[in-house]
């Protein structure tokens, strides 16, 4: 059977999703272009007609599984609720489910980033935006009086690298620690940044569930 003929952006879109599963599989240092192309059952060429090199496919395809994560944090962050049940909802979203293969994603960029420019300026940038959302409804919680916090951009730092520790710990060994117990340090650290006692966050989980992060 023909191929189906594809546009340019629905054939990178294809490719990117390939590349990301394989990111996935292999990790970075594994990866090989045939390796994506093979998954497609595509030829060498096309792939690097779309990016011309490994290390352009490899930061396009971070950026576009960090999209993905980035548009479900803005509408856990985008609902109709008070910005303290959006801002629990979000940090509660936060911690790895499952197989966490969002995060071993995340954890392979990092390492990758040392070494590849083009990643790394990829990473920073999703992580800015990543902390931009969050400090945006920690400055509107505080500003409408439901918390006090004088400076929402240190929260937002605070918080992102207390989560992406424990997180990465949670990946890279396995039941090393509870995800119950995660949830309950995230939410301590959360209270902290807030100037609130942790009763306080008690209640229903917030805005409705999302999956697991890729973050």
């Amino acid at each position: 059977m023909a191929r189906v003929r594809l546009s340019v952006a629905e054939r990178r879109e294809e490719l990117l999703r390939a590349a990301v599963g394989q990111i996935e599989a292999r990790g970075v240092a594994a990866l090989r272009i045939s390796d994506v192309a093979a998954v497609l059952g595509v030829s060498n060429a096309l792939v690097l007609y779309h990016f011309s090199t490994k290390e352009r496919l490899v930061a396009a395809a971070f950026a576009h599984a960090a999209q993905d994560d980035l548009a479900k944090l803005r509408t856990l962050l985008g609902q109709r609720a008070p910005a303290l049940t959006r801002l629990r909802g979000a940090v509660r979203w936060y911690a790895p489910t499952g197989e966490a293969k969002g995060w071993k994603l995340w954890i392979e960029g990092w390492a990758a980033a040392l070494r590849e420019p083009a990643l790394r300026d990829v990473v920073r940038e999703l992580d800015q935006e990543w902390k931009a959302a969050l400090t945006e409804v920690v400055a509107e919680g505080s500003a409408a009086g439901e918390f006090r916090c004088t400076d929402p951009e240190s929260a937002a730092w605070r918080l992102t690298a207390l989560l992406d520790g424990l997180a990465v710990q949670m990946t890279s060994y396995a039941g090393s620690l509870p995800r119950a117990t995660m949830v309950t340090w995230a939410d301590e650290a959360l209270a902290r940044e807030l100037g609130l006692d942790p009763a306080e966050l008690d209640g229903p989980e917030g805005p409705a569930a999302l999956d697991g992060p890729g973050r």
